[in-house]
């Protein structure tokens, strides 16, 4: 993609939509490539591989995890990682919000919420996403958890080529991060809906996603890193 192909795909999505560029088995040449045309939000699926471009990468970029998370990793991407997408579970959030604390940072995290037909997919069910922002809402109440930012809603879609499944299941976390709008504590705020990918993020914009994650729309095919 040259910088033209960029702009243009840019300015389709729209100016309140944000572009993650999931940069998972990109080479760091790619990234910054990407990254000369002034893009600076990058999607990881790995801490190995996302600390190992940190620091080779400029210090600006905004990295997103966007992979299923093991809380004893969390300490090794806590000092830079601009937001934690994949948070599925409170103990994992509390976990964060400890390794925040150690570096006296807020760390920004989206709640991811399962809404795909798939089992292999990871994330939240209703009642489990209710009880969360139950939580989390109980411990600002009680001056705690105060190096989070619970800042919106993230899921993955069905890989199909059924477009009534995908779009109704985008719908559902529409009306879900709808539900939340209206809380507002110092470690919650909804103000991201994430979801749509190469595949399906014009039926996710339409249902009212303002974050998408695309990877091969602008990288091309995935390769292996040498």
């Amino acid at each position: 993609m040259n910088s033209e192909q960029y702009r243009q795909f840019k300015d389709s999505l729209g100016s309140n939509t944000t572009l993650v560029a999931v940069s998972k088995l990109q080479p760091v040449s790619s990234i910054r490539h990407l990254y000369n045309f002034g893009h600076l939000d990058f999607g990881e699926n790995y801490v190995q591989e996302l600390i190992e471009k940190h620091v080779q990468l400029p210090p600006d970029i905004n990295w997103h995890f966007i992979g299923h998370l093991q809380s004893n990793k969390i300490k090794y991407i806590a000092p830079f990682i601009h937001m934690i997408q994949s948070v599925d579970s409170f103990k994992l959030l509390m976990e964060i919000d400890r390794q925040g604390k150690k570096i006296g940072r807020k760390i920004n995290c989206l709640l991811q919420v399962h809404i795909a037909k798939e089992d292999t997919k990871f994330g939240l069910s209703e009642e489990e996403l209710d009880e969360m922002v139950t939580g989390i809402t109980h411990a600002a109440e009680m001056n705690e958890m105060n190096h989070i930012m619970v800042s919106g809603l993230m899921g993955m879609a069905t890989l199909t080529d059924e477009s009534a499944v995908v779009a109704a299941e985008m719908k559902y976390l529409s009306v879900l991060y709808d539900k939340y709008l209206h809380v507002q504590t110092p470690n919650f705020h909804f103000k991201y809906l994430s979801m749509g990918m190469s595949a399906d993020y014009k039926l996710a914009l339409k249902a009212g996603s303002n974050m998408v994650r695309i990877g091969s729309m602008v990288f091309g095919e995935r390769k292996q890193l040498s």
